[in-house]
């Protein structure tokens, strides 16, 4: 029995058929006005940049709704360029095209928008000559599908997209130059590996998504703080799996707290950004005063989105960023650490405290974890449930206990729990333990073991209300 279907909601929204790649670029566009001209070079530059481009070469034989192949093109490709001319939404087809491309936005199809002849504002607002399309529309289209086509090209006019007056003093051939090589950076950025299982995180991503995609121009920082163990780099991965094409460049540096205790650390965080924002391009840095004025320099001219992972010192801050001013408008900083106290003294846009999982969530998670399925097997049921609750809603508990437990018998399972209830579970406790580990010296680390020696025996909600008011969390 396999432990992850590609349509269950609560795995890995990465399907197996997303993963197949039968096209490098979708080029979607009005044929009526680029066909002959800037489209057809577009196309001919992507097809000898090695690039496999899908083009319709027959849209006069369209009928009412999108053709099959049309649809299974789109499903297949890596990206999609659409390009916008003046008559663009005059065409049904065209944003009804659009509409199925938005629906594969995600961390494996990335969407180009390029505006050709046509302002961005016009296109969000439908405006220009966007507004006569839609009166016509508004004629002859049932309400509910104008209503799909204005919410699509709002939403894809707020993507990171390039406009030709703009770009390469509005000659096509450099533009057209720009275009190929920002395919090859968007097809060279990868989405992360995150688990196949993710029970409880679809709801906490959902509403980060909504904070990362509110539109604003302004210059965000979230900070995503729990104990170890609770989901917080898996929550700040999937964040950036479903918003990295969005940015016109991205960056996710993982265990920042080991790196930085590692020789000239603080500087490899520095390298590692430049890196990846500046598409693979290595620099040079000595110092980190140095390589703060070099990361100042590349993002103050593009958008990006930037996610620091298990942050607990403010110098690993201040080595990549002081100011969030220094960032140009609309990127976006992501922050998980154990420690919110070092960080309120920021420019914070949003805290999100990630909480332990339900019961029903824990009791699901470990579930798959130990049966491969979402439910205990019948026999299991009473051993499972004890189990859980010795996990406390802990996502990182349930995983290591589950799969310790796939395939064992019900005399392991209770020799198991008896074990566990006389001794934690090693894996686990040296998971948690980092925050212990972490603090400054011999004296912080002996009067935490007095705290947490004074709460034994009391209950968790009162425990914690106490630690939040002292100022101990």
């Amino acid at each position: 029995m396999a432990l992850v279907r590609a349509s269950d909601p609560q795995t890995s929204s990465v399907s197996s058929a997303s993963r197949y790649c039968r096209y490098h670029v979708f080029l979607s566009f009005k044929g009526q006005d680029t066909r002959k001209t800037f489209t057809d070079h577009l196309y001919t530059a992507l097809v000898n940049a090695g690039f496999r481009t899908f083009r319709d070469d027959d849209e006069v034989e369209r009928g009412e709704a999108i053709k099959p192949e049309l649809q299974k093109a789109i499903k297949h490709s890596r990206t999609s360029v659409i390009v916008f001319s003046k008559n663009y939404a005059s065409s049904r087809w065209c944003l009804d095209e659009l509409v199925m491309i938005l629906e594969r936005l995600s961390a494996d199809h990335v969407v180009l928008p390029v505006f050709y002849d046509v302002d961005p504002s016009d296109v969000r607002n439908q405006t220009g000559s966007l507004a006569k399309a839609f009166a016509r529309h508004q004629k002859t289209q049932p309400s509910n599908k104008v209503k799909e086509w204005r919410e699509a090209l709002a939403e894809v006019a707020d993507l990171a997209g390039m406009v030709l007056p703009n770009q390469a003093n509005g000659r096509d051939s450099k533009f057209i130059n720009k275009i190929v090589q920002v395919i090859g950076e968007k097809l060279r950025r990868r989405p992360l590996s995150v688990p196949h299982i993710m029970i409880g995180m679809h709801s906490r991503v959902n509403e980060l998504n909504l904070w990362l995609q509110d539109g604003s121009d302004d210059v965000g920082i979230l900070v995503i703080y729990g104990m170890s163990g609770i989901g917080k780099t898996t929550i700040a991965k999937s964040l950036h799996n479903t918003n990295f094409g969005r940015f016109e460049g991205s960056s996710f540096i993982e265990n920042i707290r080991e790196i930085s205790q590692q020789p000239n650390g603080l500087v490899q965080i520095q390298k590692q950004f430049l890196s990846d924002i500046l598409n693979g391009r290595k620099m040079k840095i000595s110092s980190v005063s140095e390589g703060l004025i070099k990361i100042e320099d590349a993002i103050s001219s593009k958008r990006v989105l930037l996610v620091l992972d298990d942050v607990d010192h403010i110098d690993q801050l201040d080595a990549v960023f002081q100011r969030k001013d220094r960032f140009y408008p609309r990127s976006k900083i992501i922050i998980t650490t154990r420690r919110a106290r070092l960080l309120k003294a920021r420019q914070v846009t949003k805290v999100y405290a990630v909480g332990t999982l339900t019961q029903k969530e824990s009791l699901e998670l470990f579930s798959w974890h130990a049966f491969g399925q979402d439910h205990p097997i019948e026999d299991y049921i009473e051993y499972s449930e004890k189990l859980v609750d010795h996990c406390g809603g802990l996502p990182l508990a349930l995983k290591v206990l589950g799969s310790s437990l796939l395939g064992e018998s019900t005399c392991l399972w209770k020799s198991a729990l008896e074990k566990l209830e006389a001794i934690p579970n090693g894996e686990i406790i040296n998971k948690l333990r980092v925050s212990y580990d972490s603090l400054q010296d011999d004296h912080d680390r002996n009067l935490f073991l007095h705290i947490a020696c004074f709460f034994i025996g009391m209950d968790k909600d009162y425990s914690s209300t106490m630690t939040e008011n002292t100022g101990w969390m």
